[in-house]
């Protein structure tokens, strides 16, 4: 969808659907009091009339309003001056976009301008709605007989004053390239894992290299893994026919002498919990679980359409955690790429053996930070449910950088402890560390374990375990997040 950003008059604007908000109690704004004026007052009569009464999530749409150029005006309510926040203008926009999409015009002009949102100015306020328009044409339909109808809606132009057109414009740009990233990450992640698997994931990042020239990608098989000393990542994939990979992508956009940021994403394209086997019930969606690789995916490319000028790697530890008689065992003892021995109490704590090893190599890079992203823990989604991500980290500064970052993009983290005392839960009688700390505080163990490994480096940790994918029912696909939050974060380091 085309996404236009114009100062002009809405009156003298052609289109097939002019959107315009109506405050509560039936409030024009000065938008909607000219329209009103210039119809000879179309709109205060259907008001008066009950049909609107400018509470959040009505709308009305009304033909042939006089003296405007627009075939149709949709009316549609923003609430109480001052109380409107993120989450009620997203479901505003959702709920135009979804009235749009429905009709049979092939452009519409949102004059949404004035519309208050606690806390956003005219960039942040248009990042929501341009992410949230761009985001919702979203479709999913590679693998049916029918696809989806093509739509007719094809531009949207976003009315805005001439003193506040470049800031528009600006979250215009940084939200499509948000949304093109997130539907990048979706795909990814919705693909079934009979052809998404860690082979696979290393065409895409050699694709990615190709249509990026700016962009360097490795991609280490199962024996270079193992010459790395990388046992415990080895151990995961070495029960599955598909063969690990380690996907490195570097990314030098900024200075030579700049150390670069790192992503490393966990990218288990399908999780049967190996030996220690999931229940049944919902195990598709295991195919999800190389949803932080995903996301890494995602927020790189949002970062090669930007052009941002850091530098940035991206290691993605992709393997495939199957049952057999090859396959890692409860009670097998693994040596890291850092030296430390694991005992493996459980196979399905996959996740942090694959990034363990990963984050060791990263230290090569010398980055200035380094942020992991894994759908880790079920234990998270208890603690925070589907709509937060976990956070945990060693640096103080780097957490509150990635709070900001989520507050600001919509895409929120919460951050857990990750005191001393969680630590002593992953003591082993055979090994330095087990993979394990027991029932409680699953989502903190999970990230002491990973701690283990990055004593030198600054480094966080986001669990997104319940944001990476809606679950169950006819929503079921994959989110998206964090590449919102963690493309915030590189923007906010690029002061782009």
């Amino acid at each position: 969808m085309e996404l236009v950003v114009k100062s002009v008059s809405p009156e003298t604007l052609k289109t097939a659907t002019l959107v315009v908000g109506i405050g509560e109690d039936r409030k024009l704004g000065s938008v909607a009091q000219q329209l009103d004026e210039l119809s000879g007052g179309a709109i205060s009569a259907v008001l008066k009339r009950g049909d609107l009464a400018g509470k959040v999530g009505q709308s009305l749409l009304l033909h042939g309003v006089a003296k405007l150029k627009a075939e149709r005006v949709l009316l549609v309510g923003t609430g109480k001056d001052g109380e409107l926040g993120d989450r009620s203008f997203r479901k505003i926009i959702s709920g135009v976009l979804s009235t749009l999409k429905g009709l049979g015009g092939s452009d519409a002009a949102l004059a949404l301008d004035e519309v208050v949102v606690k806390g956003r100015d005219s960039y942040g306020k248009t990042r929501l709605l341009a992410e949230t328009l761009v985001d919702g044409g979203y479709v999913f339909d590679r693998y049916k007989s029918q696809k989806a109808e093509p739509r007719a809606l094809k531009k949207i132009t976003l009315l805005t004053i001439k003193a506040a057109e470049a800031q528009v414009q600006r979250g215009v740009t940084h939200a499509q390239a948000i949304a093109k990233g997130m539907a990048f990450t979706r795909d990814l992640g919705n693909l079934p894992p009979n052809v998404c698997h860690p082979t696979f994931l290393g065409e895409q990042a050699k694709a990615l290299g190709k249509e990026f020239k700016g962009l360097k990608v490795e991609v280490l098989d199962e024996k270079k893994i193992k010459e790395l000393g990388m046992g415990s990542f080895y151990a995961v994939g070495q029960g599955s026919d598909q063969p690990p990979r380690l996907i490195v992508m570097q990314y030098n956009g900024g200075k030579k002498s700049e150390k670069p940021f790192a992503l490393v994403g966990k990218g288990i394209t399908f999780d049967t919990g190996g030996i220690s086997l999931k229940p049944g019930a919902g195990m598709d969606e295991m195919k999800y679980d190389m949803g932080g690789a995903a996301s890494v995916f995602g927020t790189l490319r949002a970062v090669l359409e930007l052009k941002l000028p850091i530098n940035l790697v991206c290691i993605l530890a992709c393997a495939e955690n199957m049952p057999s008689g090859g396959a890692s065992r409860p009670g097998d003892i693994v040596t890291t790429m850092s030296g430390q021995t694991v005992e493996i109490l459980n196979t399905d704590a996959e996740g942090r053996l694959v990034l363990c090893d990963a984050l060791t190599y990263a230290e090569r890079f010398k980055p200035q930070a380094v942020i992991d992203i894994a759908t880790l823990t079920g234990a998270c989604i208890v603690a925070l449910g589907a709509h937060t991500s976990g956070l945990l980290g060693n640096n103080d500064e780097l957490i509150e950088q990635l709070l900001s970052a989520g507050r600001q993009a919509d895409d929120r983290a919460w951050q857990l402890p990750l005191f001393d005392e969680y630590q002593e839960q992953l003591d082993s009688p055979f090994a330095d560390i087990a993979n394990i700390g027991g029932p409680k505080a699953g989502t903190i163990t999970a990230a002491c374990f990973l701690s283990r490994f990055t004593k030198n480096l600054n480094w966080a940790h986001l669990d997104i375990a319940g944001t990476a994918w809606t679950s169950g029912g006819k929503d079921k696909g994959a989110t998206g997040r964090p590449v919102p939050l963690l493309t915030q974060y590189l923007l906010d380091r690029a002061k782009a």
